[in-house]
């Protein structure tokens, strides 16, 4: 299977919206869990680790899956020790993607207007595939 196919498959049907916050992992993952009654926990299985400058850099992920639904999201810190998961978004601090199960337009704009009330959050914005270079980084 080639790589394209691998990448397409597993962006199909996603949305990803790219976070400011300038806040440790486990701080800003509190806040969302108190503010939109989520369950994001780290989840040490899928984190992902990129040899970079022969060093190796490891990018946290969080994830929650809703009951009874198919859909689960997944939160990535975008920067690890002077190094981003990715480079070609360094101003978002957190990328957090939805996959499993489709959300109505009106369904995602709730979720970042949630989002955005959070005192720490100076940024939330949909980024669509198209736009991202390495894709490669976000698939476990």
């Amino acid at each position: 299977m080639d790589n394209n196919q691998m990448f397409d498959e597993f962006f199909e049907g996603t949305r990803l919206l790219g976070i400011v916050a300038p806040v440790k992992g486990y701080q800003f993952c509190w806040q969302l869990n108190q503010t939109l009654e989520v369950d994001f926990r780290i989840n040490h299985e899928l984190e992902i680790q990129l040899d970079k400058k022969n060093r190796k850099y490891f990018f946290s992920v969080y994830d929650y899956n809703v009951p009874n639904s198919a859909l689960t999201h997944f939160l990535y810190h975008n920067q690890f020790d002077g190094e981003y998961l990715l480079p070609e978004f360094k101003h978002l601090d957190y990328l957090w993607l939805l996959k499993g199960d489709s959300l109505k337009e009106e369904e995602m704009s709730n979720l970042q207007q949630s989002i955005r009330v959070i005192p720490s959050v100076q940024l939330v914005t949909e980024l669509t595939n198209d736009k991202i270079r390495n894709k490669s980084h976000l698939v476990f």
